[in-house]
């Protein structure tokens, strides 16, 4: 029997189904990013890039509204800490986002949470090099997670592997990414639970243990790392629901914010 799979796009989704409260999928979903949040805040000097204050709040109270925050510091080019949306609608978006300094190779965090009104979400380590030229990098980062990755695909019938009808958001994904529509029950938000701190835990040892990278690589590698975040961020299908909901002006300003296009503060060296 071959593995659900889902082919519809975000905005289909949210159009298609039927208006739902999403409100305590949402609440569950905040805290656990807040709590990962606090992981990564403990083990890295971060500090709030004042373009993102503006963005702390925005939106309607009693409608589409959302938060964004993002932040940098000496080992952390930059992080995102977001969610958008309208719970009582049947739609929300959340984000954790760390993408590391070029003083190391570590892969970059990737974490997002959505309700449509079913429930997806999103673990990955973003590679910082072709991982079929670099078969060490692999090795290392992604070869031990791959028992992990295929009994949760073989255990969970219900989990639908979502595939973007966008080609390259499919190519963005390592071969070792969580990409799930769910339902909103009570066994899966707790997979995704232990998932998401599982991978966070196992991401924070891959830094510690990280050597560094040779000075003269690392504005080469910085280089790559920006141009890799705008890609994804300004191609992401579903920033149609931030137009949707704030409009084309604000989606653009949430946009840059995501990939740090108005950052003030410097990168890291």
């Amino acid at each position: 029997m071959s593995a659900p799979e889902t082919l519809k796009a975000v905005q289909d989704m949210a159009d298609q189904a039927p208006v739902t409260d999403v409100t305590e999928t949402f609440l569950l979903w905040r805290e656990l990013l807040e709590e990962l949040k606090e992981k990564v805040a403990a083990r890295f000097e971060l500090h709030r890039d004042p373009s993102t204050e503006e963005l702390q709040s925005f939106g309607s109270a009693d409608g589409p509204r959302g938060s964004l925050a993002g932040f940098t510091g000496p080992e952390v080019d930059w992080m995102i800490h977001s969610w958008v949306g309208d719970p009582a609608g049947g739609f929300v978006n959340l984000h954790l986002t760390v993408w590391l300094g070029p003083h190391i190779r570590v892969p970059h965090l990737g974490l997002a949470l959505l309700c449509w009104p079913g429930g997806w979400f999103y673990i990955d380590s973003v590679p910082r090099t072709s991982l079929v030229a670099d078969s060490d990098y692999f090795d290392r980062y992604y070869a031990p997670a791959e028992e992990r990755w295929l009994s949760v695909r073989e255990e969970y019938e219900d989990l639908a592997w979502f595939t973007s009808r966008t080609g390259f958001i499919r190519g963005s994904l390592s071969p070792t990414a969580y990409c799930y529509s769910m339902p909103r029950d009570e066994q899966h938000v707790q997979l995704v639970h232990r998932l998401m701190h599982e991978h966070v835990d196992r991401w924070l040892r891959w830094v510690d243990e990280a050597e560094p990278v040779e000075e003269e690589e690392r504005s080469t590698l910085a280089e790559l790392d920006v141009n890799i975040r705008r890609n994804i961020v300004e191609r992401d299908p579903a920033n149609i629901m931030a137009v949707r909901f704030f409009g084309e002006r604000t989606t653009e300003k949430l946009v840059r914010a995501l990939w740090g296009g108005d950052r003030v503060l410097p990168r890291p060296s």
